[in-house]
């Protein structure tokens, strides 16, 4: 060896000394505790006896009167807060009033304002009966006229057949009492301007005479009353007629 290795070695001895002596002690110390750990552990825990005494019943506390609960406060309801709308809305024109009708004034007339209306319905009820006694009146008055202007015409209507009738020449083979009836047209001077026979007697022979005795009457008696002129007449003629 190199004089550098020993004295590199002499000097490692010493400092490696310390370190051992260390590390004996600390292998004491844990060995130590690690005895008295056991013999601490072999001892039986002592025993704790304790006596347990009931304690007296406490008295019943005296009953509380509850007072009254006052009211419960009222609780006034929050303000809804009102939205405003966006546009702006044109509120509507109030309405005009109606001018109060004036109250009816008290009728203190009545039973002279009846009276009045009784008196005038009872006035257009007479009326209404004098039109109608009027118009039976006259109703009356056309039938009596018409009657008499039937009665004139017949008469008028006779003596013109009368005339005929004494015209008239009877076939000699003449038998029962057939009926003729002519339609004559005359002027009013009674001038015979047409004859038509409207219905035969079934006998040509009176027929005929007939006609004949007609044209020979003309002119025709006139009407008594110019009014009754007629211009068509019917004449009917029957062989036994007087």
């Amino acid at each position: 060896m190199s004089a550098e290795a020993l004295a590199f070695g002499e000097h490692r001895e010493p400092a490696l000394l310390p370190a051992f002596v260390l590390a004996a002690l600390v292998h004491l110390f844990l060995a130590a505790v690690m005895f008295l750990g056991v013999r601490w552990q072999s001892h039986p825990p002592e025993t704790v006896v304790v006596e347990l005494w009931e304690a007296p019943p406490a008295p019943a506390p005296a009953p509380v009167e509850e007072a009254p609960k006052p009211p419960p406060p009222k609780l006034e309801p929050e303000p809804v807060p009102v939205q405003k709308p966006d546009i702006a809305v044109k509120a509507p024109k109030p309405k005009p009033k109606p001018e109060p009708k004036p109250a009816p004034k008290k009728d203190v007339d009545f039973k002279k304002r009846l009276n009045e209306q009784l008196a005038q319905e009872q006035r257009a009820i007479d009326e209404q009966r004098r039109e109608a006694e009027r118009r039976e009146a006259a109703a009356r008055q056309q039938a009596i006229a018409a009657a008499a202007r039937d009665r004139a015409l017949a008469t008028w209507v006779d003596k013109i057949r009368a005339k005929i009738r004494g015209n008239i020449r009877l076939p000699g083979d003449m038998s029962g009492n057939p009926e003729a009836i002519f339609d004559v047209t005359q002027l009013p001077t009674g001038e015979v301007i047409s004859i038509r026979l409207r219905k035969s007697s079934g006998h040509k022979g009176y027929d005929d005479a007939v006609e004949r005795a007609i044209l020979k009457s003309s002119p025709l008696p006139k009407p008594d009353q110019p009014n009754l002129f007629e211009r068509q007449l019917e004449l009917r003629f029957r062989p036994q007629d007087k």
